[in-house]
């Protein structure tokens, strides 16, 4: 099997080692890859939102599956695009994809469904006043989020009511362009977050993936700005049997059947952002695809082929392949550009990498290859991955790699994990 992988970052790194190990493949191609994919693949130079140019490598190359690994070309209909042509698309199709495309949607499609979720309401610049209303019916923090893809920092967490009626009005004033252009407020609801993915098929088969949790402020103590993640553990302890069994019934189930009586077309991954409200999950939200960075621990913990399952559910029949997952922890801390996740400087040289690789697994995010080094060229660097028996000893372990790494202005956090192995907060 010829497959094609569209993305650049770590996720796309996870993923192109874990489809690489398949004995399925004949051939794996990163469109356009980084500085380490091709160490799996083939990186080919094209923008996944190109859906011609990804239309010419297909026929070009032989591809017989398509894996998309972010966000963009799916709420932008690349799967629709190549209904009816001769290549498997890992993806829901456009409708599927609003689940991410549009938090209003999202928010909506739940209540219909009876999906534990925040209450909340949707502004626009011509509802502003209401919306100032409705956060004075609130208590703080404050959430807002922009309606549309914002590259994971569309979502403000405010103290301060007046505060947040100033945010309402940056955010509809274009503070994250036409993303922003209608805004979700909804309750705050305080517990602990994780990650579940499921992989499912369209036609009601699914199967859950390990459960992971990342940690998104970019200072120590989850404090500072939102970014795209500095980290992420796998298992999370506290997701045991009786909170799965709540997160299957009360919103996998009901998820996958909502999509299904709604006639969205969904093949793929969908990610649950979950919080844990008291020993009850409810969702933050919905990604239509794998999570970064939880997919540099989840594809570590999947001990079995994974090419199989997404031949099938790209089919469309999941049948009873199994998905096991591994007893070993996984732990990764990333490694950012100094300055992120505002202005960060690139073309910087990484030494260590082939060091820090004999005890982790190094997936690359933000990197690109010049003559015979390595470079910066992105705020989210590295993502340092280690397995061991327990969270503990795989964070021992990660933190230990990532001391063989430098580049000039390079930070991580130094307490990924630290939460859910001591009951730190």
């Amino acid at each position: 099997m010829r497959i094609l992988l569209l993305g650049s970052g770590g996720r796309e790194s996870a993923l192109a080692w874990k489809i690489s190990q398949s004995p399925k493949v004949e051939k794996l191609y990163i469109a356009p890859g980084n500085g380490g994919t091709g160490a799996y693949g083939e990186n080919i130079k094209l923008s996944p939102l190109d859906f011609e140019a990804v239309e010419k490598a297909v026929d070009d190359l032989g591809i017989d599956m398509i894996v998309v690994g972010n966000e963009d070309p799916l709420v932008a209909g690349i799967t629709d695009y190549f209904s009816g042509k001769n290549v498997l698309v890992v993806g829901p199709a456009k409708a599927g994809a609003e689940l991410e495309g549009s938090k209003d949607v999202a928010k909506a499609f739940m209540a219909r469904h009876g999906i534990p979720t925040a209450r909340y309401r949707s502004f626009t610049a011509e509802t502003i006043e209401e919306g100032y209303k409705f956060l004075e019916t609130l208590t703080p923090p404050y959430v807002l989020k922009a309606d549309g893809l914002a590259a994971g920092k569309g979502v403000l967490i405010i103290d301060s009511l007046d505060e947040a009626k100033k945010a309402l009005a940056d955010m509809l004033g274009g503070m994250f362009g036409k993303s922003s252009s209608t805004v979700v407020i909804e309750e705050f609801l305080s517990g602990i977050e994780c990650s579940v993915f499921v992989l499912t098929d369209g036609n009601g088969g699914y199967r859950i993936l390990p459960v992971a949790k990342d940690y998104k402020r970019v200072g120590e103590g989850d404090t500072g700005l939102n970014t795209g993640g500095m980290g992420a553990v796998s298992p999370v302890p506290f997701a045991d049997g009786t909170f799965m069994k709540k997160v299957e019934e009360r919103i996998v189930l009901p998820t996958i059947k909502g999509l299904m009586d709604e006639g969205r077309l969904y093949r793929g991954f969908i990610f649950l952002g979950l919080i844990n409200v008291g020993g009850d999950p409810m969702v933050i939200e919905y990604n239509v695809r794998m999570g970064d960075p939880e997919t540099e621990v989840v594809m570590p913990r999947i001990d079995c082929d994974l090419v199989p399952l997404l031949e099938a559910a790209a089919r469309g029949d999941l049948g009873d392949l199994a998905l096991p997952h591994s007893p070993l922890a996984a732990a990764t801390v990333i490694a950012v550009s100094g300055g992120y996740p505002e202005a960060y400087a690139k073309g910087k040289t990484i030494t260590g990498i082939e060091k820090a690789a004999e005890n982790s697994i190094i997936f690359h995010a933000g990197t690109k290859t010049e003559g015979d080094s390595t470079i910066t060229s992105g705020g989210r660097v590295l993502a340092v991955t280690s397995l061991a028996p327990t969270l503990t000893e795989a964070l021992e372990r990660s933190y230990a790699s990532l001391s063989h790494i430098a580049f000039d202005g390079m930070a991580f956090r130094r307490d990924i994990g630290r939460d859910v192995t001591c009951g730190c907060k």
